[in-house]
């Protein structure tokens, strides 16, 4: 019996399937492997943790796994693919590749076929192939300058628009204190970074924080009926949207009689976790001029890396 792993490597979890050559035997999650945000040791940590998970749960040992895919960002850089490589190699024995995490999640969404995803997870990007085999990407610049729509742009996005609130709405510099505790969207903020002050608030969100970690209090706060973080999340939408647009022009515009509806498929925590960033997504591809046909399950990437392992070992 053959065995094979499927990882994404990601910015906010690890994700490692373990399977045979028919079935997903075993799921399971670890911390984050991005290694620009987390670095090598934290990053090694997490893969190995995975992997032991993943093959303890599928009672299997991790020197039986004939191969492994793993999707992880920024491995479009040689010098990240090769860590990641390495580290992988330290418990399996078997072929290991490493290759975008844009690819495993087309790979999830549509097999082979064409077809677009738009990722919104820690970070975010479109990317897509049509039935030729020609891709296309958008966004996924890094979250200093670009991944509209991510966690971390939803983060940095709620504070500013807190601040603005506070701007607008305070009497003077001393009543800001008390008006912004009468704001729900800074207490669930200040409470996921663990804060007690708006001046405390106001440093660590000028000191490059982790922004991403605010998206579950956003969504909170959105569905309690907070206009501010509302306003947030319909906005990541509309910028998610605008990726997948602009890859769905390049791929699909020209040819768009003869295809019946561009395949569209979501990937990430944003879109798990917040049905208004769904709803405001669909509502604007669909005012598009190409036919979009939306997936509305949010697809899981791993799928696509165990199945790229089953795929790659078949062909060797």
């Amino acid at each position: 019996m053959a065995y094979y792993l499927g990882i994404d490597g990601g910015g906010s979890k690890t994700t490692c399937a373990a399977g045979d050559e028919a079935h997903q035997l075993e799921i399971v999650t670890a911390g984050p492997c991005n290694i620009t945000r987390v670095g090598k040791v934290r990053a090694r940590e997490a893969l190995h943790q995975a992997i032991r998970k993943a093959c303890q749960a599928a009672k299997i040992d991790p020197r039986q796994v004939e191969r492994a895919c793993i999707g992880a960002a920024g491995a479009g850089r040689e010098e990240v693919a090769s860590a990641v490589r390495g580290m992988v190699a330290e418990l399996i024995p078997g072929e290991i590749e490493v290759v975008g995490d844009m690819e495993i999640a087309l790979a999830a969404a549509f097999g082979t076929g064409p077809g677009v995803i738009v990722i919104a997870g820690t970070g975010s990007i479109a990317y897509g192939r049509d039935a030729q085999g020609r891709t296309a990407r958008a966004g996924g610049w890094g979250y200093a300058i670009s991944d509209e729509g991510s966690a971390h742009w939803i983060g940095r996005t709620a504070v500013k628009t807190l601040l603005r609130a506070i701007d607008r709405d305070a009497q003077d510099q001393e009543n800001a204190q008390s008006d912004a505790e009468a704001l729900p969207l800074f207490s669930e903020l200040k409470a996921a970074w663990m804060l007690h002050s708006l001046d405390e608030f106001v440093r660590i969100a000028n000191s490059s924080p982790d922004f991403a970690a605010l998206l579950p209090a956003v969504v909170v706060v959105a569905e309690a009926g907070d206009a501010l973080a509302q306003l947030v999340l319909a906005q990541a939408g509309d910028e998610l949207a605008k990726l997948a647009v602009i890859v769905v022009r390049r791929l699909f515009a020209e040819n768009s009689s003869s295809v019946p509806g561009v395949p569209l498929a979501m990937v990430g925590g944003v879109f798990r976790h917040s049905c208004r960033v769904r709803e405001s997504f669909s509502n604007e591809v669909r005012k598009f001029e190409v036919t979009i046909d939306l997936n509305p399950q949010v697809v899981e990437p791993v799928v696509g890396a165990l199945q790229m392992a089953r795929e790659a070992a078949g062909k060797s």
